[in-house]
């Protein structure tokens, strides 16, 4: 007859509950993806530098272990390298829109095409390139892209990334290139210039930062440019 207040082997308690709360929530086949989710659970949780390397360490581990191959096309780390390749990728689509005068007949139509008052054609393109860039990142499949630190704990720092450096490099060619202000056009019109141009540059940043896979370097992520975090 055994005991009641002998503990079961390798439990905490003695009705052995203590495997039944560890094992609580945990999948049910569990994978390569569910570790990984875990060590970047963890390593939000630790609060020293050196303990949120060694996570990151560990997690590159993981991922270069062998029968991981899968994983090959997974990108979690955001560094300024994504940033540098996303400009890269915006110059090159950008560039032939900069010659074509019918960025300026395009412009020209958005801010003639009003209602009350309001552009609502220049509106409904600027929300077709934030719809095609989320798209182009997180549905078109050409990477797996884990959403990690999303600023403000909301918005992926990948897609905001993308649609900065691709509006930024937008304006600054148009500005650069004289063709912002060429033909005295309005402020709507010179507006909708950026706004075309941008449209090629965003997809250009897109295909640039997530085509040549995940980049080496420190993730973004350690200057706390987030409130929450999500995976």
């Amino acid at each position: 007859m055994v005991d009641s207040d002998e503990r079961e082997p390798d439990t905490g308690r003695a009705d052995g509950s203590g495997d039944r709360a560890d094992a609580a929530g945990a999948p049910a086949e569990p994978d390569i993806e569910d570790l990984l989710a875990k060590l970047d659970a963890l390593s939000d949780t630790v609060d020293e530098g050196h303990e949120r390397e060694k996570v990151r360490q560990t997690i590159s581990l993981v991922e270069r272990m062998p029968g991981t191959g899968a994983l090959a096309g997974r990108i979690t780390k955001y560094t300024s390298r994504d940033l540098a390749e996303s400009f890269v990728g915006a110059v090159l689509f950008a560039l032939p829109l900069l010659v074509e005068g019918g960025v300026f007949e395009i412009a020209a139509w958005f801010a003639a095409t009003t209602v009350a008052g309001v552009p609502v054609l220049l509106i409904g393109h600027v929300g077709f390139i934030l719809v095609a860039v989320a798209g182009l990142l997180y549905l078109a499949d050409f990477r797996q892209i884990a959403i990690r630190h999303p600023i403000f704990g909301l918005v992926p720092r990948r897609y905001a990334g993308v649609l900065v450096v691709s509006l930024a490099t937008s304006a600054s060619m148009l500005l650069f290139w004289g063709r912002l202000h060429e033909g005295d056009p309005t402020a709507l019109e010179r507006a909708g210039r950026i706004a075309v141009v941008w449209a090629a540059a965003a997809f250009g940043a897109g295909l640039g930062d997530i085509l040549p896979g995940e980049s080496h370097g420190e993730d973004l992520g350690k200057f706390d440019l987030d409130i929450g975090d999500t995976e």
